[in-house]
C-alpha cells in the first residue's frame, strides 16, 4: 500500500490510496464472535434468504399460493374435459395421472380430498359453444397463474417486468402450459412403463413384486422420475416463463436444487399437512387450508431457488437484465461519468487541504482550481441520470 504525501500528488493517487486502505481494511482478518458472525453474514445461504426478504418473497409467494388455487381446480376441469375420452377408455393412465397429481398436491383428489375421482373421471368432454367459452374462462384463470409467476420470479431479480405485449404474453403462457402437460403426461407415462418394466423383469428373475426389495426399487425409480420432472419444469420457469436470461452454469444446478427441495415436499406433504389441518376449528375446510399451505410451500421453494440462482449470477458477475447495445453504452457513459466525478471529489478534497497551509499566489490559484471544480461538480449535479434499465431502445423503420 502506497501512500502520498507530497502537495503535487495527482487526483488519481489520491483515489488509489483511498481504494487500497479500504481493500486492505476489508481483508484484515476479524477474529472470535465478530468474525463468525462476519462469514455467517457473507455466507450463499443468508444472502440468498437476504435477498428473498428484501424483495418481499414471502408476500409474493403468499399471492401466488392464492392464485394456484383457483388455477389448480380450472386446470382440472379443462384437462379432464378436454382428454375425458382417452382417460374413461384407459384406466390405467387414468389412475397413473390421479396418482401424479396426488403426488404433487396431497388431498387435492380421494375421496376425502378436495375434488372426487369420480367427479374428474365423469367430467363430459367440451362440446358446443357454451362448453368452448366456459374452457376459455378456464384456461385465462388457470394461465393468470403463469404470468404472477413470471412477475414475481422477475421482482425476486430485481429487474422490471417485460416489454412484451400483453396477448403475446398469454399466448406464452398458454403454450408453456400445453408444454407443461405434454411434460406431465410423458412423465406419467415413464412412471407406468417402468412399471410394467420393473414387473416383467421381476416375473423373469421369480421375485415376488410385493416383496421389500420391490417396492424399494419401485419408490426410487419413481422419485428419480418426480426429480427429473420437477428440474425441467423449474428450469423452464426461470428460463423461458420469466424471461431472465440465465446461463446453464447458474441455472442447472439452481433447478436440481428446486427439484430436490421439491422431492422433500412431497415426500414429508402428509405430515407437513396433517400437522397443520388437525386444528378442530378447520375441520370443515381443512381440506382446502390444506391445499393453501401447500401451495404456499411450494411457491416459496420456486422464488427461493430463484433468489439463489440470482446471487449465483451475481457472484459471477453476469446482469440478468437484457440490455440492448443502446443500454451498455449509456451505462458505460454513466460508469465513466461516476468515475469522473470521484476524481473531482478527491481532488476537491486535496485542494481544500492545501489552501489551508498556502500563501500568495498560490492560494489563489487554488481557489480559481477549487471553483472551477465546484462549477463542474455542480454541472454533473444538475445533469439528468443515465437509467439504463429504463432505457428504450430505438424503433426500429
Amino acid at each position: 500500500m502506497t501512500t502520498t504525501t507530497t502537495k503535487d500528488a495527482k487526483p488519481s493517487d489520491v483515489v488509489e490510496d483511498a481504494t487500497d486502505d479500504a481493500a486492505h481494511r476489508s481483508t484484515e482478518p476479524v477474529g472470535g464472535i465478530a468474525g463468525l458472525i462476519a462469514k455467517v453474514v457473507a455466507s450463499k445461504p443468508v444472502r440468498v434468504f437476504q435477498n428473498y426478504g428484501n424483495n418481499g418473497g414471502p408476500l409474493l409467494a403468499s399471492g401466488m399460493s392464492y392464485q394456484a388455487v383457483f388455477a389448480i381446480f380450472a386446470a382440472l376441469a379443462v384437462v379432464f374435459s378436454v382428454f375425458g375420452i382417452v382417460f374413461s377408455s384407459n384406466q390405467g393412465l387414468q389412475d397413473a395421472l390421479i396418482s401424479q397429481l396426488n403426488s404433487s398436491v396431497p388431498g387435492l383428489i380421494g375421496e376425502n380430498g378436495a375434488i372426487k375421482p369420480e367427479a374428474l373421471t365423469s367430467a363430459s368432454p367440451v362440446l358446443g359453444w357454451t362448453g368452448i367459452v366456459a374452457a376459455a374462462g378456464l384456461v385465462f384463470t388457470a394461465i393468470g397463474f403463469l404470468g404472477a409467476m413470471r412477475s414475481a420470479i422477475r421482482l425476486i431479480f430485481n429487474i422490471p417486468g417485460p416489454t412484451t405485449n400483453f396477448v403475446l404474453l398469454k399466448l406464452k403462457d398458454l403454450g408453456f402450459a400445453i408444454v407443461f402437460a405434454v411434460v406431465l403426461l410423458v412423465s406419467m407415462a415413464m412412471t407406468v412403463a417402468s412399471t410394467a418394466a420393473l414387473g416383467f423383469v421381476y416375473d423373469l428373475i421369480g421375485l415376488d413384486q410385493a416383496s421389500p426389495f420391490a417396492e424399494i426399487v419401485g419408490r426410487v425409480i419413481g422419485l428419480v422420475v418426480v426429480f427429473f420432472f420437477d428440474t425441467l419444469v423449474l428450469a423452464g420457469i426461470y428460463r423461458i416463463l420469466s424471461g431472465v436470461p440465465i446461463p446453464f452454469r447458474q441455472l442447472l444446478p439452481g433447478a436440481a436444487l428446486g427439484g430436490v427441495a421439491m422431492g422433500v415436499l412431497k415426500a414429508l406433504g402428509s405430515t407437513l399437512l396433517g400437522g397443520a389441518t388437525s386444528n378442530p376449528l378447520l375441520a370443515s375446510f381443512a381440506v382446502i387450508i390444506g391445499i393453501l399451505i401447500w401451495f404456499n410451500l411450494i411457491c416459496q421453494v420456486v422464488l427461493i431457488v430463484a433468489s439463489w440462482i440470482t446471487v449465483s449470477m451475481s457472484d459471477a458477475g453476469i446482469d440478468p437484465r437484457q440490455l440492448t447495445p443502446e443500454q451498455k453504452e449509456e451505462e458505460a457513459l454513466q460508469t465513466e461519468a461516476d468515475a469522473h466525478r470521484q476524481v473531482l471529489e478527491a481532488k476537491h478534497a486535496q485542494l481544500t487541504s492545501e489552501l489551508q497551509d498556502a500563501r500568495g499566489l498560490r492560494k489563489t490559484n487554488l481557489r480559481r482550481s477549487l471553483k472551477r471544480i465546484d462549477r463542474e461538480l455542480e454541472a454533473e449535479k444538475k445533469a439528468p441520470a443515465i437509467d439504463p434499465a429504463a432505457a428504450t431502445p430505438p424503433r426500429k423503420r
